[in-house]
């Protein structure tokens, strides 16, 4: 769910705040931002799933032959699906350039430089 405007504003502001007051830990919990992050791909959970019930089939029908090395088959087949269900791939950063209100030098417009102004302002005026 994004952010209200106010939200965002309030969310700037503490931002801003941290960066004046310890630059050192702002930078390294932005660091983190731009880690590359694991989790399960929908495609690798789908095969997983599918390798697994051909696994359990295969099983099946090694039972019902009496084969037991079919039936081993299958187990490692369903094995090994399981395995590509739960496996987890390292995705790209989600981060790969700096946060826009971290930089400095990006021009805001007017309208958004007077709330700033305003919002200032206020916050020197202890309200």
């Amino acid at each position: 769910m994004p952010l209200s405007e106010h939200e965002q504003r309030l969310l700037d502001q503490l931002e801003k705040q941290l960066n004046a007051d310890d630059p050192q830990f702002a930078q390294n919990v932005g660091s983190h931002a731009s880690t590359p992050t694991s989790s399960v791909t929908v495609r690798n959970l789908v095969l997983g799933v599918l390798l697994g019930l051909v696994g359990l089939g295969v099983v099946v029908a090694g039972v019902a032959t009496k084969i037991i090395l079919l039936g081993v088959l299958g187990f490692l087949i369903a094995a090994a699906g399981a395995y590509l269900a739960t496996k987890k791939t390292v995705g790209a950063p989600q981060r790969t350039t700096p946060h826009p209100r971290t930089n400095n030098q990006k021009k805001t417009s007017g309208f958004m430089q007077n709330l700033e102004q305003r919002w200032d302002e206020r916050r020197d005026r202890g309200y």
